[in-house]
Order: C-alpha cells, then sequence, then structure tokens
C-alpha cells in the first residue's frame, strides 16, 4: 500500500475499525492466478500479534481448494467519496486544484489455514451471527433453523482462517489540505449523499490527539 505518512491509521483506529467490518475482499493465488471473493469476516485482535480474520467459503467455491500458496490478502474498505475542487476554497485564490477521492482502506497479509471441519465451522458461524445480529430487537439465531438443516448447510461450507503478518491502514481525508479546504470538504460532503455524508462525519473525528476543523454546515 502506497502510504504518505500523513495518511496513516490513527492511533489506535485499525483494531477498532477492523472489528466493526462488515465484509472484506479475501484474495488468494491459485493456479490460473489470483482469484478474490468478497465475504464476511470477524477480526480477533487477540489471538497473534497483528490479529487474525475468521470466515468461511463456499465448498463449491474453488478458491480455497486451487491454493498454490497460503499467503492471502485482505482488503477492507471503510467509507469513500468523490470529492470535487469546488468543495476548496483555494479554487478561487488561485485555481491549483483538482479532484480527488477520499477514502478509508485497510490491507492485512498473512497466511491462510483453511478448517475443513463442520464443528469449527459451526462455532464459527454463530459467533458470526451474533455479532451481526446482536444489536436487533429481534435477532436471529442459528438454532431458529431445523437443525438438519443447518447440518446440511455446515458441509456446503469450509472455514478460513488468515493469520495476518503485516497490517497497514490508510486514512486519506484531506488531512494533506489547508484547514480551509478541509472546512469545505466536509460542508461540500455533508450535503451530499449518505455514503458522502459518512466520510464527512470521519473527517470531523478527532485524529492523532487533535480534532479536525468544525464543520461549516
Amino acid at each position: 500500500m502506497y502510504l504518505p505518512r500523513h495518511f496513516e491509521a490513527p492511533e489506535g483506529e485499525l483494531a477498532r475499525f477492523l472489528s466493526s467490518a462488515q465484509a472484506a475482499d479475501l484474495i488468494t493465488r491459485a493456479a490460473a492466478g489470483l482469484v478474490a471473493s468478497t465475504l464476511p469476516l470477524l477480526f480477533d485482535a487477540d489471538s497473534q500479534p497483528k490479529g487474525t480474520f475468521y470466515g468461511h467459503l463456499a465448498r463449491a467455491n474453488p478458491q480455497w481448494s486451487d491454493l498454490v500458496s497460503d499467503e492471502a490478502l485482505v482488503l477492507v474498505r471503510g467509507p469513500e467519496a468523490y470529492v470535487s475542487p469546488s468543495y476548496y476554497p483555494s479554487k478561487a485564490e488561485h485555481g491549483q486544484v483538482v479532484p480527488t477521492w477520499n477514502y478509508i482502506s485497510v490491507q492485512a497479509r498473512g497466511r491462510l489455514i483453511v478448517h475443513d471441519d463442520p464443528a469449527w465451522t459451526e462455532a464459527l458461524v454463530r459467533r458470526l451471527t451474533e455479532h451481526h445480529e446482536g444489536a436487533r430487537s429481534n435477532p436471529w439465531s442459528v438454532d431458529d433453523a431445523p437443525q438438519e438443516y443447518v447440518h446440511a448447510q455446515l458441509h456446503a461450507i469450509v472455514g478460513i482462517e488468515v493469520q495476518i503478518e503485516e497490517l497497514s491502514g490508510k486514512w486519506k481525508l484531506s488531512q494533506n489540505r489547508p484547514a480551509a479546504d478541509i472546512v469545505g470538504v466536509i460542508s461540500g460532503l455533508q450535503h451530499g449523499t449518505p455514503r458522502e455524508a459518512e466520510v464527512a462525519e470521519v473527517m470531523t473525528q478527532p485524529r492523532d490527539g487533535s480534532p479536525q476543523p468544525p464543520s461549516n454546515g
């Protein structure tokens, strides 16, 4: 990952971000080349020095069985939005501005372990379900489904584990712009789509112990 210093992940934010992530892209190498799947993953910050991802793939998905290496790359994306030069007050001053893209992105490199074990995958599925259903007023449980149906579904998947060896995060949120331009971007995105407003919200959060410039919107 190309990572200028001013775009480095804020202290302590990587683990929080990964723990709340909804889905990620798992990239591995097969005989025919690179293979990618999007899937929900659970992040455990305490299981390894740099953490571990847990998830599962469909048994019919050849990604797990056609591996030529145990090397894996996991890509996790956060909020993202197009940034128009029109948001910058400096556009009116000198015009030396161009469009860009603000985003949060994390890359994790590590070793992939396959768990072809229904007991292992059942424990994982229960953890995944609790993670995503826990905040609901009437959460669904694995036990709500017929036992024979659950067993059939478990035999149709394989578990995966990615033991992280290298972890990097990029918080590209206009930190390289003057303070007035940052305020302008926040204001512009706040009045955009829900996705753009989410980026604006992240931009107002403190980083490295200092608050971001306040919004004028």
